[in-house]
């Protein structure tokens, strides 16, 4: 059985509201869990307090025994000091910015700079 630390969703359609749970990784995102750890309020500043509420040791303990935090959940982790950051990924070339697009954003930045100086 392969362990997760991930988001459960809550809340009403225009304001999501997430649970930290520890879940079977083959159990569906609102579904069945383990046991929940914290909540995610992304409504909430950055800087508030009740944004991110976790239980450290019963997250420490899970990660002990083999749980593996998805991605959001290690970055929420790694503000709160638990673990350490996740790395970035590389953006794929497949979704860069076309060239009539980057053409665009250079004349705009020239323009920009032209107007400054």
């Amino acid at each position: 059985m392969s362990v997760r630390i991930r988001l459960a969703r809550g809340g009403a359609k225009a304001a999501p509201f997430h649970k930290i749970v520890v879940a079977d990784q083959r159990c569906p995102r609102d579904g069945r869990f383990i046991e929940r750890v914290g909540s995610y309020n992304p409504l909430l500043p950055a800087d508030h307090a009740e944004r991110v509420v976790v239980k450290a040791d019963r997250v420490k303990y899970w990660l002990a025994n083999g749980a593996q935090p998805t991605e959001r959940v290690a970055k929420l982790l790694a503000a709160a000091g638990i673990c350490e950051k996740p790395a970035i990924r590389v953006r794929p070339q497949k979704s860069a910015p076309k060239a009539k697009a980057q053409e665009r954003a250079k004349a705009k930045a020239e323009k920009a700079a032209a107007a400054e100086g």
